[in-house]
């Protein structure tokens, strides 16, 4: 197995195929920053209307709730495969990646959502009550008192999160998009060694969730200093 290994190393890191694991290392990359980026702006946008004493009227509370839990207790690729279907019955003309991209921001805004919404409920009853007190207009009791301390709560697990997105993008390989994952299995079929490509793509997604790990892990602990001075 080992021999197979070595003899295929030079073959297996190519220009070309460098180049074709470029690319699904960008898709991948998109993928996950990109769709969990747009799907915690969504997120908090949901927890905003679900809390009552900000933007939260009852039908918005009700849907967004109803949301939230529905898509946070579906499979992946359950959502996967229902999004690609649904673009399918639409008739609308997308591409794979834009199928699994949706499919992961719906992911990340329900997860952002519940993060986002435990940061707000964070923020101490007296001073919601001193910025009515004080007339605060919603945006502003927004803007001026929740967002800067409930940030400091959500910040980290959505970091977390993130990592995890990272890692749940492999699943839209069983729909053809062409990401790490996806590009491991061409190269195994294109007789390279299973381990040897499956082992590149371990260390490539290493070297992706690790720094974000960490750069998660600095904020947080920032944001911990910050709260003690």
């Amino acid at each position: 197995m080992w021999e197979q290994v070595i003899e295929d190393a030079p073959r297996f890191f190519g220009p070309w195929n460098l180049l074709f694991l470029g690319e699904a290392l960008v898709n991948t990359l998109l993928l996950s920053y990109l769709g969990a980026g747009i799907g915690f702006v969504i997120g908090f946008g949901l927890a905003i209307g679900r809390h009552p004493r900000l933007y939260g009227v009852l039908p918005l509370r009700i849907a967004a709730t109803a949301y939230v839990e529905i898509f946070r207790r579906i499979p992946f690729l359950v959502k996967l495969m229902c999004v690609f279907f649904a673009f399918q019955l639409s008739g609308a003309q997308a591409s794979l990646f834009t199928v699994a991209l949706v499919t992961v921001v719906l992911s990340a805004a329900a997860f952002a959502a519940e993060i986002a919404r435990a940061g707000i409920e964070s923020v101490p009853a007296p001073q919601w009550d001193a910025a009515e007190a004080m007339n605060f207009s919603r945006w502003r009791v927004l803007t001026r008192v929740v967002a800067p301390q409930s940030w400091r709560v959500a910040l980290p697990p959505l970091f977390g999160y993130a990592v995890g997105f990272i890692k749940s993008t492999s699943i839209a390989s069983q729909i053809g998009v062409l990401e790490l994952t996806y590009a491991a299995k061409i190269l195994n079929t294109r007789g390279f060694s299973a381990l040897l490509c499956f082992g590149t793509i371990l260390v490539v997604y290493f070297l992706i969730c690790w720094p974000t790990k960490r750069l998660g892990e600095r904020l947080e602990a920032r944001l911990g200093r910050r709260a003690k001075a």
